[in-house]
């Protein structure tokens, strides 16, 4: 004969039965069609990458003492880079939070009260009447509370908790990078401007020069007003192009000051005509790229997550198990509280599982299921948008560099019709026309090689930025243990 199982035996059976399903699908890393090399062209600056160059401030490969102290003063006084550290403290707290589920609930109830019975309550047999009574209660008991993972609810909540940590820590990452990048950008415009204003007021003082000469040659009537009042307007128009840059310098000095966490008001930067060189890139494969920049890793452990919140929502689809026990005392009177008539105890499990939801599951599934798919897509976006940003820092950097050069001939051209046209002028073979044509033909060449210099370091900032910067993704984890660690 067989006994018949009992409840006990039933339960553990069911267990035993659901310990091995864990809801929700297993996160895979999608896998990218990645080129096999970068379109290089031709004069592009080959650097081989190397595990052990410094990583983090990259800015300091541009030699410039000024950019790393404004760097420095940014990284520890930004409002955004603020922001973007509390989110991560933020999700630390929720992986903490979230793993605190790991571990049986502990409780305490403890109560005194006097209270009434009601005289009129439902009864529970007819023959016994009811009485109101009034009386103390005093209580002390502690209950313990634990839920069995059964489905992977709490195990695809931490994974999701962890993802959501490590995206954190990369956007951080990120927000570091874009801040840094931002703020070079701008120093190197402004760097710029004070060297194209340089330009000006050299191109000034040699106007001023040829003014003073047709001036004299008016008076001794070898030279036109005609000539007089052209010098003085090209004159006039370069000093109105000196406001400009003015105005262009210190909007950018405004930026700089917002950035580095300073009022406007109170923040300004010498000017200095210092001559900066944009360093070597290296590049490294294209498959790099999803390990080097930050918002690349933020998308993936948004998939990770997202992956995990459809394990966490197909888990309502099978029975959650509590187990629960408590023990205490409870007494009329104080005193008698700890004798053993006094004791209470009691222990048991819940077993809670939805029959019918209208759909209500299913709809939480399929939400899930779509978030994943919408981070998938993200992840392949900002991939080819990562691939994008590199390609057109190569190709912008070896046009710049060969533009600088031929834009360099073209200044010594220029100086050198210049100084043939002055003399001719002052030997009366040449007209004013001339000269003044030629002395504006070669501020634009000064300034167009100010303007191709200051070009060729913002672009490598943007490609040192599309590569990822000194970011390495071993932060996300040590990130992930400084969570544990609390």
């Amino acid at each position: 004969m067989t006994r018949p199982m009992s409840a006990r035996a039933a339960l553990l059976a069911v267990c035993a039965l659901l310990s091995g399903c864990v809801a929700g699908p297993e996160y895979k890393k999608p896998v990218l069609e990645m080129p096999v090399a970068w379109k290089v062209d031709s004069p592009w600056r080959v650097a081989t990458p190397e595990d052990a160059t410094a990583k983090g401030p990259w800015w300091q490969a541009f030699g410039d003492p000024e950019l790393n102290a404004l760097e420095e003063r940014a990284s520890a006084n930004n409002a955004t880079l603020a922001i973007a550290s509390a989110r991560l403290t933020q999700a630390r707290a929720t992986l903490a939070a979230t793993s605190a589920s790991l571990f049986p609930q502990l409780g305490t109830t403890d109560r005194v009260q006097r209270l009434q019975i009601s005289a009129n309550r439902p009864l529970t047999n007819y023959k016994s009447p009811n009485y109101s009574t009034i009386q103390n209660e005093t209580t002390l008991a502690m209950a313990v509370n634990y839920e069995l993972d059964l489905a992977g609810r709490v195990a695809q909540s931490i994974n999701s908790a962890k993802a959501s940590l490590e995206q954190s820590a990369a956007d951080l990452e990120n927000t570091r990078l874009l801040l840094s990048a931002d703020l070079a950008t701008n120093y190197f415009n402004l760097r710029e401007i004070d060297i194209e204003t340089d330009v000006l007021r050299r191109a000034i003082g040699l106007q001023q020069r040829s003014l003073e000469l047709m001036s004299a040659r008016h008076d001794l009537g070898a030279a036109t007003g005609l000539d007089l009042a052209q010098q003085q307007a090209l004159l006039d128009t370069t000093l109105v192009q000196l406001d400009l840059l003015a105005r262009q310098r210190s909007q950018f000095e405004h930026a700089i000051a917002t950035l580095v966490g300073t009022p406007a008001a109170q923040f300004a930067l010498p000017v200095s005509e210092r001559v900066v060189n944009a360093p070597p890139v290296p590049l490294g494969l294209p498959s790099d790229i999803l390990e080097r920049r930050p918002d690349v890793a933020s998308a993936e452990r948004a998939m990770a997550a997202a992956n995990a919140q459809i394990g966490v929502a197909s888990a309502a689809y099978y029975p959650s198990v509590i187990l629960g026990a408590s023990g205490g005392f409870d007494a009329v009177v104080l005193r008698s509280l700890f004798d053993a008539p006094s004791l209470i105890w009691a222990f048991g499990a819940t077993l809670a599982q939805t029959l019918f939801d209208g759909g209500r599951i299913k709809a939480n599934v399929d939400f899930a299921s779509a978030g994943y798919d919408a981070t998938v897509a993200n992840y392949r976006r900002v991939t080819l948008v990562a691939m994008q940003e590199v390609e057109d820092g190569i190709t912008g950097l070896a046009t710049l560099e060969h533009a600088t050069l031929q834009a360099g001939i073209a200044v010594d051209t220029g100086r050198r019709v210049l100084d043939m046209t002055t003399a001719r002028y002052e030997g009366g073979a040449s007209t004013s026309l001339e000269v003044i044509i030629a002395q504006q033909s070669l501020l634009n060449n000064e300034r167009q090689v100010a303007q191709l210099r200051g070009q060729q370091l913002v672009t490598a900032v943007f490609l040192i930025k599309a590569l990822g910067g000194g970011w390495q993704g071993e932060s996300l984890a040590s990130s992930q243990g400084s969570a544990t660690a609390r």
